[in-house]
């Protein structure tokens, strides 16, 4: 889930905006196998792929991953990006211009807790030029129909985030787009590794969309990780920018670039259906004392007002939610829509920096 930059602070240096921080595979192994053999030529860590075949049937062991990350640490972030990837593909049937956006939602929140993990965010999906934050309300029963789709997907192991997006064209008119989105993820994961300067980072995904023909959003970003913190500090941006800021060992983050045919801004619209914890203060209400304890127990990692819809009257979870929101124990994420109301694509992984390079949890 993406991370939201302001454009009117002050200064040359890149902010993170979000000082509301959320207070406190196969494929994963024949990526690295093929990283290490055509990167390093090493050709005797052939015989991973065999020795780590079956995932499923024994504890995986990744002391080949280069890391002083703690291995128990490892193996959540790895599981869930390998859960985190299952699930993409999976979901990938159910997106369809006939599919009622709540029903798709709800269905890979399901699937996610098949798999005995936890949803780390609201599962999102924007439409054409809707770009983030977007999940549908308890009641809602408009269909995807033949429009731009971004899915955007969250899957935590013991608060451990894999975070993972991607985006079908359904109108065919789109590819080009697409391409490019894919493209600018691609070569950024490719230079990733410790020491490297965020601004390099923004500067592979900008020049990369441009050379399609498509503008970069320059006020979304991808976004560090932490055990139970979606958004835990360091800003990734998507735009060449003024930062001596650095990648290092061990680091969580989270690429994702966005292209658009507009002018390259999203603005917040009013609608709000996700939220998230920032402090705990005292309650005094039966209701709202009931709905903190289930807030509580997520920690800081993002929550749908849906969720609790069907077990509190609506009215009175509107109070609730404001009353919380007013008193700073919560704070909302508004919906983003590109300002010229262009179309946007977002593509995304989840990466752990190691001393060799990087690892893609979710490929």
């Amino acid at each position: 889930m993406v991370e939201f930059l302001n454009l009117n602070v002050a200064g040359s240096e890149f902010r993170q905006l979000l000082n509301e921080i959320f207070p406190e595979s196969y494929g994963l192994l024949l990526y690295y196998t093929y990283y290490l053999l055509f990167t390093y030529k090493y050709i005797y860590f052939l015989p991973i792929i065999y020795l780590f075949y079956n995932l499923n049937s024994k504890p995986i062991n990744l002391n080949f991953i280069n890391s002083k990350m703690e291995q128990q640490v490892l193996e959540k972030y790895i599981e869930s990006g390998k859960i985190a990837k299952e699930v993409v593909e999976w979901s990938k049937n159910l997106i369809r211009p006939d599919a009622k956006i709540l029903d798709v939602v709800e269905t890979i929140e399901g699937r996610i807790k098949e798999k005995n993990a936890q949803i780390a965010f609201p599962v999102n999906i924007s439409i054409n030029s809707i770009a983030a934050h977007s999940t549908p309300a308890w009641n809602d029963v408009s269909v995807i129909g033949e429009s731009v789709v971004k899915i955007d997907i969250g899957v935590a192991v013991e608060g451990y985030i894999a975070d993972i997006a991607y985006t079908v064209d359904l109108t065919g008119k789109y590819a080009k787009m697409l391409d490019a989105n894919k493209a600018a993820l691609e070569n950024a994961l490719k230079i990733l590794k410790p020491n490297l300067k965020i601004s390099e980072i923004g500067k592979v995904i900008e020049e990369t969309i441009k050379s399609y023909g498509y503008k970069p959003i320059e006020n979304l970003t991808g976004h560090q990780i932490a055990q139970y913190v979606l958004h835990a500090g360091l800003s990734i941006p998507n735009v060449h920018i003024n930062s001596n800021q650095t990648l290092t060992e061990d680091m969580v983050i989270a690429i994702e670039p966005f292209v658009t045919n507009g002018i390259g801004t999203v603005i917040e619209t009013n609608k709000c259906e996700i939220y998230s914890l920032m402090q705990i203060k005292p309650v005094r209400m039966t209701e709202e004392r009931n709905l903190l304890k289930d807030i509580e127990a997520r920690k800081s990692m993002p929550f749908a007002k849906r969720w609790f819809s069907r077990t509190i009257k609506e009215t009175n979870l509107n109070l609730i939610l404001q009353d919380m929101v007013n008193r700073n124990i919560i704070r909302k994420h508004r919906m983003f829509r590109e300002k010229s109301d262009g179309i946007v694509s977002q593509f995304e992984h989840t990466v752990i920096i190691t001393k060799d390079g990087a690892v893609i949890t979710t490929l």
